[in-house]
């Protein structure tokens, strides 16, 4: 455990730094878009590229960590929506608030996990989590369109505006690029390569510090009941199902540590972002976002400890 604290200590170091620097006001709000999506547009996709091109993927239990991943997040997606009038009548969370409980509960800080799996476990680490990426981000945002579209109260959105949506996304289309041009990687010229790994080097402390700068400890209030069940089945529920799928599928050792990461990391910035722009309940969100991000200082090395053995 104490290794594994270790290496997340540098992690929430860059997201505290990230957090200061816009709390102090030393980088100004108007600056954080533009950082913001040169990181997710061009500093990331060029990492998961890279990383993809690179990995030998065949050395590596891409069905085992991809299904278990897979597994994982249609399970607890399932749970919740049969949880949904469950959590409407006894604690009153409304159709927009569902769509922030069920964000939280299931999409991942895809910075956070790649820079906890690359301190951990190196090269094969990252290379895990790219796999992590292809599997998960597609899935979920479909999962997370579908869910808007059953329950939040904003405006509608078209089918051409999901598929654009889904298309243009950094996340899917970098992994798409990168698992294209993985079994002819030799044939890549090695300048392209140095081109992606030198912008791809930004991308983790780029992350963290967005990460860091779109947290608001203002905005916390009494936790209650959405914020501790979004909690219980992020940090502990979806890393338990996708350690149990793992290890089902014949996953171990640094293999089933880099799912549990994957699984067990606080939910996506990109969350808040969706419920603002679709009619979800973004200040639920942006709270769920937090103490999330607060906890899993706490939660990630628990259920690292306890999971991997």
């Amino acid at each position: 455990m104490t290794a594994v604290f270790a290496s997340l200590v540098p992690v929430f170091l860059v997201i505290a730094t990230g957090w200061l620097a816009r709390a102090t006001d030393f980088v100004g709000d108007k600056h954080w878009p533009g950082f913001e999506r040169i990181t997710y547009v061009v500093f990331f996709p060029a990492l998961v590229i890279d990383t993809l091109v690179r990995a030998d993927l065949g050395s590596v239990p891409v069905a085992g960590v991809g299904g278990a991943l897979i597994g994982g997040i249609l399970l607890v997606s399932a749970f919740m929506v049969w949880l949904q009038p469950v959590l409407s009548r006894r604690f009153g969370i409304d159709g927009p608030s569902f769509t922030s409980v069920f964000q939280g509960a299931t999409r991942w800080n895809t910075f956070v996990a790649i820079a906890v799996a690359g301190g951990l476990h190196g090269p094969r680490g990252v290379a895990l989590m790219a796999v992590a990426i292809a599997a998960m981000v597609p899935l979920l945002n479909v999962l997370a369109m579908a869910v808007f579209v059953r329950y939040a109260g904003g405006p509608r959105q078209t089918a051409g505006q999901i598929l654009r949506a889904f298309v243009s996304n950094p996340f899917i289309w970098s992994c798409a690029i990168g698992l294209a041009l993985n079994p002819i990687g030799r044939f890549v010229p090695a300048t392209a390569l140095s081109y992606a790994e030198i912008i791809g080097r930004a991308a983790l402390a780029a992350g963290l510090l967005v990460v860091g700068a779109g947290l608001d400890v203002r905005s916390l209030s009494r936790p209650n009941a959405a914020h501790v069940i979004t909690m219980g089945l992020k940090l502990v529920l979806m890393p338990v199902v996708a350690a149990l799928l793992a290890r089902a599928f014949g996953v171990e050792g640094p293999d089933l540590a880099v799912a549990v990461i994957a699984a067990s990391v606080p939910t996506a910035t990109a969350a808040y972002v969706l419920a603002r722009q679709l009619g979800g309940n973004a200040p639920l969100m942006a709270e769920i976002l937090t103490l999330q991000t607060i906890a899993a200082m706490v939660s990630m090395p628990i259920m690292l400890t306890i999971l991997v053995r």
